[in-house]
């Protein structure tokens, strides 16, 4: 069995579609889902200590106990939780891998943006050009 893990809004309109894209992306048969209210905005600005040790205790659980081989931080589309606009979250979510990058520095972690569609598109490293 394999596993990838996905910190992801709890919003469940993104669920079913980030879920389907991480299985293609890393062939897992199972995306261990960790779920908060804009958690690309918890963890690039660390403002909540509660909640940032609450996601990286599960990722380490994740990681520890079902192999997981690679994370996603997932922003989105008419999120309540990080209500800025696709440019802002997506900074938010290049923030936020960093700070995943620096417990986990030999697992693939990317970045995830799902539309008003709920496409779901990776987000690179350097900014880029996110209208």
């Amino acid at each position: 069995m394999r596993f990838c893990t996905v910190i992801n809004c709890m919003d469940g309109r993104v669920q079913l579609p980030v879920i389907h894209y991480l299985k293609k992306r890393f062939n897992a048969d199972y995306v261990d889902t960790i779920t908060d209210a804009g958690p690309n905005l918890i963890l690039a600005k660390q403002m909540n200590k509660p909640s940032v040790d609450a996601i990286l205790q599960k990722v380490k659980i994740s990681i520890e106990k079902h192999q997981s081989t690679a994370i996603a931080i997932v922003g989105h589309y008419d999120c309540a939780g990080n209500p800025a606009l696709k440019p802002d979250q997506n900074y938010h979510t290049r923030q936020a891998m960093n700070v995943i990058r620096k417990h986990y520095e030999n697992i693939e972690v990317i970045g995830l943006w799902v539309d008003d569609n709920f496409d779901v598109f990776e987000i690179g490293d350097e900014k880029e050009k996110d209208l």
